[in-house]
């Protein structure tokens, strides 16, 4: 990949994840509920989502999901269910302070985040076009394609690990001033409010 393309691929990359969705709000939501040490494994499981994506586009999956009304259809309703069931679980969390000294918050392993994070944008079909649209355009059919791809791959992990970073890192630290249960349990319910409205979003994504 030329240099010059390389350069607008970053460019892209980092429009794609500073733009608000269900992984900046899963980014945020991991650093109100376990710190950023611990909630920032939320990001390894979304970059392995992402890189799942581009193996899919990569393999040919991708324009199969696109012209199938039913496999789209099947991992569309599969995404939006994973959301909201995010959602749910996030509404209803103990409304405990991560401040708080009594270690009373419920603690997800940093498997069970990266696990998370990693169907959050796995099952997205609005990913997989996405990619489809974007990806193509940067390619050099007339070069072995290998390289691009796994230089696509570094560098949308890259710009994801970066932002995912700040957005974990706001949510740790800023809303560590929360004390209150009261305000923890509202903050709590506004992201479970964003899981909620990032699935109905999602589920009005229709094929191109």
């Amino acid at each position: 990949m030329e240099l010059s393309v390389w350069l607008a691929f970053f460019a892209a990359s980092w429009a794609i994840s500073v733009s608000p969705g269900a992984g900046a709000v899963a980014a945020m939501s991991a650093g109100l509920n376990h710190g950023f040490a611990r909630g920032y494994f939320m990001t390894i499981g979304l970059v392995l989502g992402i890189w799942l994506q581009l193996l899919i586009v990569a393999v040919g999956l991708g324009a199969l999901i696109a012209a199938s009304s039913f496999a789209f259809s099947v991992i569309k309703w599969l995404g939006v269910a994973y959301l909201v069931l995010l959602g749910i679980q996030q509404w209803r969390a103990p409304a405990v302070p991560i401040a708080a000294e009594s270690g009373a918050a419920v603690e997800a392993s940093r498997r069970e985040l990266v696990l998370r994070g990693w169907l959050i944008n796995s099952v997205n079909p609005k990913g997989t076009l996405f990619m489809l649209a974007v990806v193509p355009q940067f390619l050099d059919l007339a070069t072995p394609l290998v390289p691009q791809y796994l230089t696509i791959a570094a560098t949308l992990a890259f710009t994801d690990l970066v932002v995912m970073a700040g957005y974990t890192m706001l949510a740790s630290r800023l809303l560590r001033m929360l004390r209150s249960p009261r305000q923890v349990r509202t903050l709590n319910r506004v992201f479970g409010s964003l899981f909620v409205a990032a699935g109905a979003l999602l589920a009005t994504i229709k094929r191109g």
